[in-house]
């Protein structure tokens, strides 16, 4: 059994989504995974996220600083 997502791809970004992308952007929701829940691709998240000035970097996950 697959799953069947929505597939937005050449349609306008709507502000629901906009705020979608922000939300799980914040949460180190991995770019693939908010491709698929929003039915773009990862270039497309990506370049909205830049047009947005929303990063996509992992925020706490650094290499360095680690206690040894």
């Amino acid at each position: 059994m697959t799953k069947h997502y929505i597939r937005n791809s050449g349609t306008a970004w709507t502000p629901k989504q906009e705020r979608e992308l922000g939300q799980l952007a914040k949460q180190n929701t991995p770019t693939r995974v908010i491709g698929l829940k929003l039915g773009r691709t990862e270039d497309a998240v990506r370049s909205r996220a830049s047009q947005l000035d929303v990063s996509l970097r992992p925020t706490n996950q650094s290499p360095y600083n680690r206690k040894k």
